[in-house]
């Protein structure tokens, strides 16, 4: 019997997992609230059996990038006396190998998180010249608002102009309808993966890491496609600009990659920390007071010019609270959360300061993080440095979801060197790749083993797979 080529076969079995999962969401994704036809009501009634589907269809995701990426390293190992592929094949490969990924994930319900709604609800309060940052979504009212839960209705939008004034253009274009707005985040999406497909592996390359390795970690990983198309996150803009900016600082063109990581900084707070990767690369040829002077000249600047365009107004500065919310999710409001409960037991009422002093600790263990990082810039490598800065905020700062681990990851996939860092990214990539449902809601019991079971299934089906297809030669991903 004539097997499939291993590429083919690995793109072919990701391609399955996220038409199930596809499928999956139009029963117990993030679905819409308000008013929807008689049929999608029915489909709700098949929401567990959905998500038994839905979760081994993940499974087969995740097993297929696990499989993609013992092939690379066999391949690598088999082919160390030959010459490396060419740059061009191997952009060409990754893409093929996500678009085989994410394609049925991009005509899907959103999945994971109901944040599209809300990015369209802002959108649509900008066009109205409703002040984002002192005013919930509520104050918008209407279907969009509707949309958005609802212990996030009074909540100030947390972010940057850049990705207000896009999420604006969007929700005007489409005239406010919830399906057109959803494919419209998602093609916006796609525009920062794009840009992630084509300088994550020159930013590897700089950093002395193999640029398939770079794009297998960095951008085929299941965060990818789960959260940023699936869930139309911004962090792909984030993150593709960030990479963009911080490839060109290794390039010596300084200016621009001040620019493009000025703009990544004004769509999520974050990518500011790329600042100093620019100053720490610059100051090589300029000195550090000149390249200070002149990154801090050209950040300012181009914020000024931004905020001015987009007639959206410099509350983003003050907004930059909104995650210390306290619905919100992460290690130091989880410690806050069980302070609070110990105080009550020996009855002591303190409000919310136990909370208070955890997040501001979390917030403190960040900071040190990046001092740690900046101090050991020259033996980790700037960019790898960053990567760790960014993971620790994900995991530390004031709200933690399983797509902020991206903001890190990337650049841990570019400029990490092997070693028990690359290994640990990639298992944490597989376990944030399950813990949240398709709803975007926390699990009960029930929904728990409904989870459980469909990874069971997903595993059987995996190991049957295996069982079935003969051995075939190890390939280079065409």
């Amino acid at each position: 019997m004539r097997t499939l080529p291993t590429v083919v076969a690995y793109r072919l079995l990701g391609g399955v997992g996220a038409a199930l999962l596809a499928c999956a969401g139009l029963a117990a994704g993030a679905l819409p609230v308000g008013g929807h036809a008689p049929w999608w009501s029915a489909l709700r009634q098949l929401a567990g059996p959905a998500l038994l589907g839905g979760y081994a269809g993940l499974t087969l995701l995740v097993a297929a990038w696990w499989w993609a990426g013992r092939n690379l390293r066999a391949a690598r190992t088999a082919g160390r006396a030959t010459s490396a592929p060419r740059p061009e094949a191997v952009r060409r490969s990754a893409a093929l190998t996500l678009a085989c990924w994410a394609g049925p994930l991009l005509v899907a319900p959103p999945l994971f998180s109901r944040d599209a709604y809300s990015y369209l609800a802002q959108g649509a309060m900008v066009l109205a010249d409703i002040d984002v940052y002192r005013h919930g979504v509520a104050q918008l009212g209407g279907a969009l608002a509707e949309e958005v839960p609802q212990m996030w209705q009074q909540t100030p939008a947390p972010y940057g102009p850049v990705f207000l004034a896009v999420a604006a253009v969007v929700s005007g274009v489409t005239g406010g309808k919830l399906v057109l707005g959803v494919l419209g985040l998602r093609l916006v999406a796609l525009a920062g993966v794009a840009l992630l497909v084509a300088y994550l592996p020159r930013l590897a390359r700089h950093c002395g890491v193999d640029p398939a390795a770079a794009l297998w970690l960095g951008v085929l990983n299941p965060l990818v496609p789960l959260h940023l198309v699936a869930g139309a996150h911004n962090e792909a803009v984030m993150v593709g600009l960030l990479v963009a900016g911080l490839s060109l600082a290794f390039e010596h063109r300084y200016g621009t990659a001040t620019v493009l990581v000025t703009l990544a900084a004004l769509v999520k707070v974050p990518a500011a920390v790329g600042l100093l990767v620019v100053v720490s690369l610059a100051a090589r040829h300029r000195g550090m007071p000149a390249s200070v002077a002149r990154t801090a000249g050209v950040a300012v600047g181009t914020a000024a010019v931004v905020t001015w365009a987009t007639g959206i107004g410099y509350g983003w500065v003050g907004a930059l609270g909104t995650p210390m919310y306290r619905h919100s999710w992460s290690i130091s409001s989880a410690l806050g959360r069980v302070a609070l409960r110990a105080a009550g037991r020996f009855g002591l009422h303190l409000g919310d300061a136990p909370m208070r002093l955890c997040l501001g600790l979390g917030v403190a263990a960040a900071l040190a993080v990046t001092i740690a990082a900046w101090w050991h810039r020259r033996r980790l490598g700037p960019a790898y440095a960053m990567g760790l800065v960014l993971v620790a905020a994900a995991l530390l700062g004031p709200a933690t979801r399983p797509w902020y681990a991206l903001w890190g990851l990337v650049l841990i996939a570019a400029a990490a060197p092997h070693g028990r860092a690359r290994p640990a990214a990639a298992l944490g990539a597989v376990v944030l790749a399950f813990v949240a449902l398709p709803s975007g809601f926390g699990p009960d019991a029930a929904q728990a083993v409904l989870a459980a079971a469909g990874v069971l299934v997903g595993l059987l089906a995996v190991g049957s797979l295996r069982l079935l297809m003969p051995p075939a030669p190890v390939e280079v991903a065409r």
